[in-house]
């Protein structure tokens, strides 16, 4: 059960905080909530898609949309056995043995089935394809195909509770319990409703490309989540918590779910404020009891009767760059990687209140998928050296090399976001003295997106270019971000070798080799620059006086990881 992983922190109960938790419950029934402030871009229910990844979904769905593992405040893959257990079975070739709790059901009133998993797998396995310009291009808008990929079938009955994953022979995946994971397993039974089909899983076999690509289309648009008027019918339940509704003024209410089999939420509504909110003006109107924020990013920002830290996050504060337009040379991106201030914006920018055990936070980030707190992080951050940051005269000289005179660089992020627009100032003024101009194209309809249409040439933001909550331990977001093909690379970055890599290191036990692999890769994309690391992204978490099991959760996850035990005492 979740509660057992739970540490209980208990503050003061107050008159401003009882306020907050009623504050925008619905008049017509009064029921006290929870006000939770996150700067997640709600987006899409669905947090395996490209958006719905990139916009946070697992920081605002996670207890509503469970799997059998999520991220814990840690960063760890923590199984969650109310979803059912999964395990590997002896064998030569990898197989694990996934079976759903009986009494698992969605809010619908729909049993949880292995027609679940099977989607998922379908959507993320990359083999359903149609032709593209530059060869075939998946049906499935996946953020990343990672894992799934290794996945030789999966034996499923359809409206089964058991099903059997059976990677390729010759393949062992580590990481597996990264796959089929929290705001990641998509209601299969809303997909099958919605194209005409009696279940996924025979539809999915038949190969007719018509009835597959109807299920694609679904699977990436169907989920999308916009303010007012949702048709809650495609959004049914499988966690403690179901949406009510969704709106600029109301926020995203989440309500206990009643059709939940598990141990029933302590708080019965949380109100997700999410980017977009004046979170400012939230606050002083007592609106908040749990806020997740950017350090920084929220100007005026008073969380007077707050329980409040400033903590080093597992998201890698970066500059995702385009590997075209301007930046199609890569001697124009190792120009502006030698002229960004990377020591100068971690001293003002990145320090955490504290950093976290072993080094997370401690310093500039020299490495792009290896943690900062990992063992194998000082052996394998040599190709930074050159990076120290704002070193004009070798900027100057290596944009000269490249033949590019005077180029404009265009920083996009969501806003608004006061400490990314003055990360974008301060870049602008130390590049150019290089001849390089910056221009801040923050804007709060932002997405990364941009970045491959051409209306940008960088994006400022977290792991995998998210703009709030993201990272885990295992990285599994880190390395698909600059994988070929992902739907995270939103830089188009494309290197056999690198792909290579990450492919030997999902299945590396051997620790030698594995920091040979992480050494090499390092190298590489120091070389190519499809990337530019600057901090562990510090992040503001408070808790609102009378708030009790609030844990916070610098990860993916978001705070929120456990708000199903979050409450107020009054």
């Amino acid at each position: 059960m979740r509660r057992s992983t739970i540490r209980l922190i208990t503050v003061l109960a107050t008159a401003a905080v009882t306020t907050s938790v009623v504050a925008g419950c619905s008049t017509k029934n009064q029921v006290p909530s929870i006000g939770y402030a996150v700067d997640a871009a709600v987006a899409s229910y669905n947090g395996a898609s490209t958006l719905g990844a990139s916009s946070g979904a697992a920081a605002v769905f996670g207890r509503v949309l469970t799997g059998f593992f999520y991220t814990g405040p840690d960063g760890q893959q923590v199984a969650d056995t109310d979803v059912g257990t999964a395990k590997e079975v002896p064998g030569e070739t990898q197989t694990v043995q996934y079976r759903l709790n009986p009494d698992g059901v969605y809010s619908d009133g729909v049993k949880t089935s292995c027609d679940d998993l099977v989607l998922a797998w379908s959507a993320r396995s990359g083999k359903f394809t149609r032709p593209g310009d530059r060869g075939p291009v998946s049906l499935f808008d996946a953020a990343s195909t990672v894992g799934y990929d290794e996945i030789e079938r999966i034996d499923c009955q359809p409206g089964s509770k058991d099903a059997t994953v059976v990677f390729r022979p010759g393949k062992h995946y580590l990481p597996w319990r990264t796959l089929f994971t929290a705001a990641e397993v998509m209601p299969a039974h809303v997909v099958a409703q919605a194209v005409g089909v009696p279940n996924v899983v025979n539809a999915l076999q038949t190969g007719d490309g018509a009835v597959i690509g109807r299920i694609a289309d679904f699977w990436n648009t169907g989920w999308t989540v916009k303010a007012g008027g949702l048709d809650l019918t495609k959004f049914p339940s499988s966690g403690p918590y179901r949406i009510e509704s969704f709106s600029a003024k109301d926020g995203l209410v989440l309500v206990a779910n009643e059709k939940w089999w598990g141990e029933a939420p302590e708080t019965k509504r949380i109100v997700v404020w999410p980017k977009g909110t004046d979170f400012a003006a939230k606050a002083k109107e007592n609106a908040l009891g749990v806020v997740d924020l950017g350090a920084g990013s929220v100007a005026d920002l008073k969380l007077d009767g707050f329980d409040e830290q400033t903590v080093a996050s597992r998201s890698a504060e970066q500059l995702v760059l385009a590997t075209g337009g301007v930046f199609s040379r890569v001697e124009v991106r190792r120009a502006f990687a030698q002229c960004v201030p990377r020591q100068a914006l971690f001293d003002t920018l990145g320090k955490a209140g504290e950093p976290a055990p072993h080094g997370l936070g401690a310093g500039v980030l020299n490495a792009h998928v290896v943690q900062q707190d990992a063992l194998y992080y000082p052996a394998v951050t040599g190709g930074a050296d050159r990076y120290r940051g704002a070193d004009i005269p070798a900027a100057t000289a290596t944009l000269a090399s490249s033949g590019t005179a005077q180029p404009t660089v265009r920083i996009g992020y969501q806003g608004p976001d006061a400490r990314r627009a003055q990360t974008v100032a301060m870049i602008a003024e130390t590049c150019r003295g290089a001849g390089i101009t910056v221009v801040d194209a923050g804007s709060p309809d932002f997405t990364p997106v941009k970045l491959p249409e051409g209306a940008v040439d960088a994006v400022l933001g977290g792991t995998g270019a998210v703009p709030g909550p993201a990272g885990s331990s295992e990285g599994a977001a880190a390395f698909a971000a600059l994988r070929a093909g992902s739907g995270l690379d939103f830089g188009g970055f494309a290197n056999g070798r690198y792909d290579a890599i990450t492919d030997q290191l999902a299945g590396e036990a051997n620790s030698t080799a594995t920091l040979n692999l992480l050494t090499e890769a390092e190298n590489l994309l120091w070389a190519q620059l499809p990337s530019i690391p600057l901090f562990a992204t510090p992040r503001i978490i408070a808790f609102g006086n009378g708030m009790q099991n609030g844990i916070a959760g610098p990860t993916q996850s978001g705070t929120g990881w456990n708000m199903d035990r979050w409450v107020l005492q009054r």
